[in-house]
């Protein structure tokens, strides 16, 4: 099995830290004006806000901390490893393509979805059916994983549909996809004999 780099996992460690602080200190800047209850994490890079360079900054560096995590992710499937890529890119798209201050956005929603799709995915196209696969990668935990973020990022529409607390489900949705990478990485790293080059 190919060895995952140890610096896999400080991408992989710093993608949930940025993106929670991110929006905390986004958060923060914007004042009582924004309700992280039912208000998404995009309203806070949206153009106008008072954070909103903060907020594009951690979308930034999450988009990164994926794409470098996905790179040195040797015993992934390849299928895994680029849904897990295109993640990232997904998050640097956000990022340049930020929602309105007001209203909907097509191109930002399609996003959006396409990010939480990639996301939730990845884990079970990432399987090594080889015996001996690292616990992150083994069947069992990728599809119950996969599952956990597809129910997640459903309870976000409905809650974003319905005016209700559409912050409180995106941010456990993106809290669980931002660390499930790092869950991953150490899996690999744990086991004897993994841990290559730096």
């Amino acid at each position: 099995m190919r060895p995952v780099p140890k610096w896999a996992l400080l991408s992989s460690a710093c993608a949930p830290v940025l993106l929670v602080g991110g929006w905390a200190l986004a958060a923060l800047l914007e004042g009582p004006a924004y309700d992280p209850a039912s208000q998404t994490i995009s309203v806070l890079a949206a153009y106008g806000a008072a954070g909103s360079w903060v907020m594009t900054g951690a979308f930034v560096a999450l988009g990164i901390c994926h794409l470098l995590t996905a790179w040195g992710l040797r015993p992934a499937a390849p299928a895994g490893r680029a849904a897990l890529a295109g993640g990232g890119a997904a998050a640097l798209a956000v990022a340049l393509l930020p929602a309105p201050s007001s209203g909907g956005s097509l191109h930002h929603g399609s996003i959006v979805v396409v990010g939480f799709t990639l996301l939730a995915v990845w884990p079970v196209l990432a399987v090594d059916r080889g015996g001996g696969a690292p616990w992150g990668l083994r069947p069992v935990p990728s599809v119950v994983v996969t599952a956990l973020m597809g129910i997640g990022a459903g309870w976000f529409l409905i809650e974003l549909n319905r005016h209700g607390a559409a912050g409180v489900a995106e941010r456990l949705v993106t809290c669980f996809q931002s660390v499930w990478p790092l869950v991953v990485v150490a899996s690999c790293l744990s086991r004897p004999g993994d841990g290559g080059p730096p």
